[in-house]
């Protein structure tokens, strides 16, 4: 097995696709074809449909700024886990009606990254319950 920097592999990703400007295009570069992301449960199949998936998530949110908290990888970096955080203004996330509410979402994701360097699998979990709950409750507040 050899042993590679799969944590700046996700880093870059990070700083290509999610922190501003956005750039999806990068995805074409970083995840594999068949790559699959597993987010509440369901999975997203294809680097395309990975693709569409990241822009309409980012869509959803106006000044996003994303933040990579903590990244590490196993010995032969097959596996790395990266716990992350995002600030944004609600634009319809998680079908709510865009309010502008300013919302924190904080995430966990673990990747499996190919032999090649890729990008093959995303499995991630995230405080959508909450963030769903605090922007219905500003809501009810007209606070935005």
């Amino acid at each position: 097995m050899t042993k590679r920097d799969s944590v700046a592999i996700v880093e870059k990703f990070w700083n290509e696709v999610w922190k501003r400007p956005h750039n999806p295009d990068a995805i074409d570069e970083l995840v594999a074809e068949d790559f699959v992301i597993t987010s509440g449960g369901n999975d997203v199949v294809s680097r395309e449909a990975f693709k569409a998936w990241v822009v309409d998530f980012q869509s959803k949110v106006y000044d996003m700024q994303f933040e990579s908290i903590d990244t590490f990888q196993n010995q032969d970096g097959s596996r790395v886990a990266s716990r992350w955080r995002f600030t944004g203004r609600n634009n319809g996330i998680m079908c709510t009606e865009p309010n502008g509410v300013l919302f924190e979402m904080t995430g966990i994701a673990i990747w499996e990254v190919g032999p090649d360097g890729l990008l093959r699998h995303n499995w991630v979990e995230r405080n959508a319950w909450e963030v769903h709950g605090n922007i219905h409750a500003a809501k009810a507040k007209n606070v935005f």
